[in-house]
């Protein structure tokens, strides 16, 4: 399968509470649902293609047990096109510490999650979709097993808030697959990833060539 991670993002790279306002207050964040208000029908249709291409989703504890709550309970969001998306397809939750899993058709992936993952990939087909979640992600990047990401960037800057990159990660190159500007300036950019930057001369090298 094919990993690809997707999430909002603001111009800044928060990715923290972009629902509700009262949706992730951990770390005192106090500017949540920043996104919601760009998710016109433009940016909803975006948003549907992304997870109606999925054949699988992939969640951590937290993410998923938010999705369970919401895509997963409430009649209006099951009836959605994702809601119809994430309630028919195979789920998979990476934690060695989740117990009853309340949706249908979730898998929960303990023990070593770096090998189920890398299993899971290699023995299914088509696309292993995750639906946000800065640890998870954050992780899976870490381990090298995300093959796309794909951001609905917002044009704002909110300022506070977990980030999708870290101050000090890893580094990697990313191919640009697809981009899409909507008319009130949501950007949706899909790249591939494809191993690691290449850097500039140094300058001691730079210098040498000038001569």
């Amino acid at each position: 399968m094919r990993l690809t991670t997707t999430t909002w993002v603001s111009v800044d790279g928060v990715m923290q509470g972009l629902g509700a306002a009262d949706e992730d207050r951990r770390g005192g964040f106090e500017r949540g649902g920043w996104a919601m208000p760009l998710a016109d029908p433009e940016v909803e249709a975006a948003l549907n293609e992304v997870y109606e291409r999925a054949d699988a989703f992939l969640f951590g504890r937290w993410t998923y047990e938010v999705f369970a709550g919401s895509w997963g309970t409430v009649a209006a969001m099951i009836d959605s096109p994702i809601g119809r998306a994430l309630g028919s397809k195979p789920k998979y939750v990476a934690s060695t510490t989740l117990g009853d899993v309340p949706w249908n058709d979730t898998t929960v992936l303990s023990g070593d999650l770096a090998t189920a993952v890398r299993e899971l990939k290699a023995e299914q087909q088509g696309r292993l979709l995750v639906p946000g979640g800065t640890t998870l992600i954050r992780w899976l990047l870490g381990n090298g097993l995300v093959d796309e990401v794909n951001l609905f960037v917002a044009p704002v800057v909110i300022g506070q808030g977990n980030r999708l990159f870290p101050d000090s990660g890893p580094d990697m190159a990313l191919e640009l697959a697809e981009t899409q500007v909507t008319g009130n300036g949501v950007i949706v950019e899909t790249y591939r990833t494809s191993g690691r930057p290449q850097y500039g001369a140094t300058a001691e090298t730079t210098s040498a060539w000038s001569e």
